[in-house]
């Protein structure tokens, strides 16, 4: 017997069947033309950094000569530098100065964006000003913070010293290392904090007024706002901040090796290490490849305990 509607039913699903075929198909080929597209940045990519980390790693167990064949000597190179007293030093100044500077930036970030929250003559101007020691050569800023803290002609000096006599004497402030770490720390805050600034304040113009309309009618004051509103607002952008604080500064060479030279944090003295002196480039790539684990399971800590992604 013929039953018209199994008939157009069963039509209907096979033709239901062949669009998913159809639409699957057709993602696969999406994902395939994806893949197309991303492949040269991914070899780039592989290239100028993933290599360098493997070759990196193959130097760390060679005794490296700048001319015949390199030696290999296996681990040796990271017995040497995890009993080197100086390696030790070098890591407790980088902690030092990856915390100091990490705090500084987000802080001072924090604090400035919320001034510039707030209507005054001329903000326009003074928002742009803020930038200043962000954008400005690096070469340039260091010149000027070498001058200001020079024992003979610097202003610190002449201000501390000459003026409301201060000190019994004259000193180079950044040529000790007890005072370069403090220095070289509020160097980096002055000049890193317009980053923190920027994305805390972006941050704060996007969120809701009618939470604090809200607390306003229920009698909050301005430090219970901003605990309970906008800190928990900002709660992701600054752990944000901070990881590419760290991440940035613990790598961090230029500003502390152009300021001065008796701040040895693990960078510079890697540099130290393998492109100065004896030049022991096998040490200084097992000091990299220590370097290189150290930020690795700082970035997965950080990413699941704080982050909680």
């Amino acid at each position: 017997m013929f039953f018209p509607g199994a008939f157009t039913h069963g039509t209907f699903g096979l033709e239901e069947e062949k669009v998913t075929v159809r639409a699957h198909s057709l993602r696969i080929e999406e994902a395939r033309f994806g893949w197309k597209l991303i492949l040269p940045a991914v070899i780039i990519i592989g290239s100028l950094i993933i290599y360098p980390i493997i070759y990196n790693m193959y130097l760390s167990f060679f005794n490296v000569k700048l001319q015949g064949a390199n030696i290999f000597i296996g681990l040796k190179n990271y017995k040497n530098v995890l009993t080197d007293p100086s390696f030790w030093h070098a890591v407790l100044t980088t902690f030092i100065y990856v915390i100091g500077t990490t705090i500084g930036t987000t802080l001072v970030g924090l604090g400035v964006a919320l001034v510039m929250m707030r209507s005054f003559p001329l903000r326009g101007l003074v928002r742009a000003l803020i930038l200043l020691p962000y954008i400005a050569p690096v070469i340039s800023v260091v010149f000027s913070w070498q001058f200001f803290f020079d024992p003979v002609n610097g202003i610190f000096m002449h201000i501390t010293y000459d003026t409301l006599h201060l000190f019994e004497k004259r000193f180079n402030l950044i040529g000790s290392p007890q005072n370069a770490v403090i220095v070289a720390i509020i160097f980096n805050i002055w000049r890193s904090f317009p980053f923190s600034y920027l994305m805390i304040l972006s941050r704060l113009q996007s969120i809701d007024n009618s939470g604090y309309e809200a607390a306003e009618i229920d009698g909050a004051n301005s430090w219970q706002k901003f605990w309970y509103i906008t800190l928990p607002e900002l709660y992701f952008i600054l752990g944000t901040i901070v990881i590419l604080r760290v991440i940035w500064n613990f790598n961090k060479f230029e500003d502390v090796y152009l300021l001065t030279d008796n701040v040895k944090v693990l960078s510079v003295y890697t540099y130290f290490k393998a492109f100065t002196g004896v030049m022991d480039q096998g040490q200084g790539a097992a000091l990299a490849v220590i370097q290189f684990l150290l930020l690795i399971g700082f970035i997965l800590f950080y990413v699941r305990k704080v982050l909680k992604w």
